[in-house]
């Protein structure tokens, strides 16, 4: 059949395939969309496979349609030229003439029922696939993985990189904490298998206040964590690590020293544990303080002594003089028939009394100490005025 003619040249181009049909005039409705076809393998390359359907038309099958499960770094690990294939048609253009075909349709999405089979909570068993900076790729099983975050690999140690924990090739067990199916993505947890310390135990172990021994096991610009138990740290900032302005943390400790801290705050929302350590050395000094003072002290401060009796020692002198006061008011008393004896008893009470302040006043300025060893003359000098008093009498 021609199908042109150049003059200029005197060329005539002719077509033997013009005498048929074109196989993709109804190629779409040969070939539907959805539709499950069988073909040759014709061609392998690095991106996929070209399928043969029939005479003039060819299909790709792209490596990412091989299959669900295994991950291929190339078609020819799981296909060679001749092979018979089975494939579903994904895509028809007819302008361009190109057909899209894919293998795994031909078999069930494990995606399609992972939602059914591993609901959140479900515990797994999972192999270590691949680590990236923010996580770890495990395989449930085949054509089913799931990620644990960084964050889900312990509930109180922060890790840098998931193979501070992990390593490829590791075998886990592990929660489900979701599925989406559309995306064809599992989050799945490690910590979840034990209960968060953070709602019960360590707000029960560690309170505000105390003090406790732990390990520096890092020195940032803003001050040092120190751990208190396994996967369990504090943060000791560096304006709790002295009384004194200080430049960096290095000042005052040094990474694995241990140390004794006061705990200031335990956040369970944050799930932060505030550390001090001059709040330590303030404790020490109250501490201190509130001992008794040593025996050389003592010495040197004076003695407090409880109040001391001081009894009143009437001279010779003041007794007679009393014994004679006392006689003549006897006598006044008697020749006024006792009329006025009350009056004048009381005056030489009185008097008595007066005698008795002055006495105790020159007794005063003597020390105290005096008074004590005295106290045998001041018996002796009451009994010497009630001897003359008797007398008198």
């Amino acid at each position: 059949m021609v199908i042109g003619v150049d003059k200029d040249k005197e060329k005539v181009s002719l077509g033997l395939k013009q005498k048929t049909a074109s196989p993709w005039e109804n190629i779409e409705d040969k070939y539907p969309v959805g539709s499950r076809v069988k073909g040759t393998v014709v061609n392998v390359m690095n991106y996929g496979v070209f399928v043969r359907l029939e005479e003039g038309v060819e299909g790709l099958v792209h490596i990412s349609e091989m299959s669900w499960t295994k991950r291929l770094s190339h078609p020819s690990e799981m296909l060679v030229a001749g092979d018979e294939v089975e494939a579903v048609v994904l895509n028809v253009n007819k302008e361009k003439q190109e057909i899209s075909l894919g293998l795994k349709q031909t078999e069930m999405n494990p995606w399609e029922i992972a939602a059914q089979k591993y609901p959140p909570g479900t515990v797994v068993d999972a192999t270590v696939r691949s680590m990236t900076n923010f996580g770890a790729f495990v395989e449930i099983e085949e054509g089913v993985d799931g990620m644990i975050h960084i964050s889900d690999i312990s509930w109180t140690k922060k890790f840098n990189h998931p193979n501070e924990a992990l390593e490829k090739g590791q075998k886990v067990q592990c929660v489900v904490l979701d599925v989406d199916q559309e995306k064809q993505r599992m989050s799945l947890g490690l910590k979840q298998l034990t209960e968060d310390p953070w709602q019960r135990a360590i707000p029960e172990k560690y309170l505000p206040g105390q003090i406790v021994k732990g390990k520096v096991t890092k020195l940032t610009a803003f001050g040092a964590f120190v751990q208190l138990e396994d996967e369990l740290e504090g943060l000791l900032h560096i304006s709790e690590l002295a009384d004194h302005k200080i430049d960096k943390p290095q000042d005052v400790v040094k990474e694995g020293e241990e140390v004794e801290v006061k705990i200031l705050k335990v956040d369970t929302d944050s799930r932060k544990i505030g550390l001090s350590l001059r709040r330590v050395q303030w404790a020490a000094e109250e501490t201190e303080e509130g001992k008794p003072k040593s025996d050389k002290k003592s010495k040197k401060e004076p003695q407090k002594r409880g109040p001391v009796a001081v009894q009143t020692v009437l001279s010779d002198d003041h007794v007679e003089e009393l014994a004679g006061r006392k006689q003549q008011d006897q006598s006044e008393s008697e020749s006024t028939a006792g009329a006025d004896s009350e009056p004048s008893e009381q005056k030489a009470e009185a008097e008595e009394e007066k005698l008795s302040d002055q006495s105790h006043q020159e007794q005063s300025d003597e020390p105290v100490g005096e008074a004590e060893s005295e106290s045998s003359q001041e018996q002796g000098g009451e009994e010497s005025v009630q001897e003359d008093q008797d007398k008198q009498e």
